[in-house]
């Protein structure tokens, strides 16, 4: 019996922790500790949007990555002003330290002059990116 009991509070747990974990993969919000950080072109690899940019930090093995990849392209191509930048993670470790990436894919937006204005971890939704970029300019 008290096998049992243990199984069912494991499951019950692990479904809450899965919901838990699904709600917040994909939210754009404000991270307090980019507060005044700015990247460059020369940092990005590529130029700035008129409004605005989304950075999207990718990995090789990464499926969530090419569905982001998708939206941000798709948005990118609708709202007038606004660039789609993929930086390889693996390849720029150091950009990846210094702003706090954990997991891919990590979107960033970023607001006319490079500051990062919103962050999302996981695959974010098209609405909420296009939300995003309305508080960016």
């Amino acid at each position: 019996m008290t096998g049992l009991l243990v199984c069912v509070a494991v499951l019950a747990a692990a479904s809450a922790y899965g919901v838990l974990h699904q709600r917040r993969s994909g939210r754009v919000r404000v991270r307090g500790r980019d507060d005044g950080k700015r990247l460059g072109a020369d940092r990005l690899g590529g130029e700035l949007g008129e409004r605005a940019t989304l950075v999207q930090f990718s990995s090789a093995f990464c499926a969530p990555c090419r569905a982001t990849r998708r939206v941000l392209g798709e948005v990118a191509g609708v709202v007038p002003g606004v660039t789609h930048i993929e930086i390889d993670a693996e390849a720029h470790l150091d950009l990846v330290r210094e702003l706090d990436i954990l997991k891919t894919p990590t979107v960033l937006v970023l607001d006319a002059d490079g500051r990062i204005v919103r962050r999302a971890t996981g695959q974010p939704r098209k609405a909420d990116v296009i939300a995003a970029l309305g508080e960016a300019v």
